[in-house]
């Protein structure tokens, strides 16, 4: 399992997002308060974030160390600035890879991924679920790990066309008809918009004053944090926010 989240705002530095608020991401890593399986995350860190003003794709740093270990992170995350990040920190599903390739988030053009949760004998899911992958798509795969696949399979779905909630949500239904104790807490930007699902762990959203994060667990002295229910989809942007139920095969 893992903590994850998604600002959308006016830019604010890195640190502010992170590391410096009370039970912030960088506090999460060692002592969730809310996490189902595992109780730290130390498994590595990732941060993605759009630079203001700058129509290119988002900029990722990924380490397979813990968030605290990273000597660098402090002057970067002081220095950095963004209105669009999405970051995480990483507990690993058992067996699977370990390079800071596995870690989240990951990229396609504008789009930034997150996996908080686990899919177990993953490797046979393409098959179970009749999406066998290309050899292309074989090739691809930046990870041995359940994210990546998960990430490959959203990411066709991009492609082809399809919304965002409506590829994530096809995706979790159809995860969750072959793998029913699965955990899928997925999370994704374009830098303008957050598209998330609940299920199987905390998700959590605050959104005022044209700011929104959407994160596995709240910082407690900011006010106005919603739970996101279980099993559900939510939608948002800076401006507001949709929650509705997944749906099921």
């Amino acid at each position: 399992m893992c903590r994850h989240l998604a600002y959308l705002g006016p830019p604010l530095s890195l640190a502010e997002l992170l590391t410096t608020p009370p039970h912030s991401l960088y506090e999460q890593s060692w002592a969730p308060k809310c996490q189902v399986g595992g109780t730290v995350n130390a498994d590595g860190f990732g941060v993605g974030w759009y630079p203001p003003d700058d129509g290119a794709g988002p900029v990722r740093y990924r380490r397979a160390v813990p968030i605290w270990a990273d000597e660098n992170l402090p002057g970067l995350a002081a220095l950095l600035h963004s209105g669009a990040v999405l970051a995480s920190v990483r507990s690993t599903t058992p067996g699977g890879s370990n390079h800071e390739t596995a870690v989240a988030p990951f990229a396609l053009g504008r789009w930034l991924f997150s996996l908080n949760g686990r899919v177990d004998r993953w490797e046979q899911l393409p098959t179970d679920l009749g999406e066998p992958l290309t050899l292309a798509e074989l090739l691809s795969i930046e990870a041995h790990v359940d994210a990546a696949l998960l990430w490959l399979m959203a990411a066709r779905r991009l492609v082809a066309g399809q919304p965002a909630p409506e590829a994530l949500a096809e995706l979790v239904a159809g995860v969750l008809a072959a793998r029913p104790d699965a955990r899928l807490n997925l999370l994704l930007t374009d830098g303008s918009t957050v598209v998330a699902t609940r299920h199987g762990d905390s998700l959590w959203y605050r959104s005022e004053d044209e700011r929104l994060i959407v994160a596995s667990e709240p910082v407690p002295e900011q006010p106005g944090w919603r739970e996101v229910p279980e099993h559900s989809l939510l939608r948002a942007s800076r401006t507001s926010v949709d929650l509705q139920a997944l749906p099921r095969l």
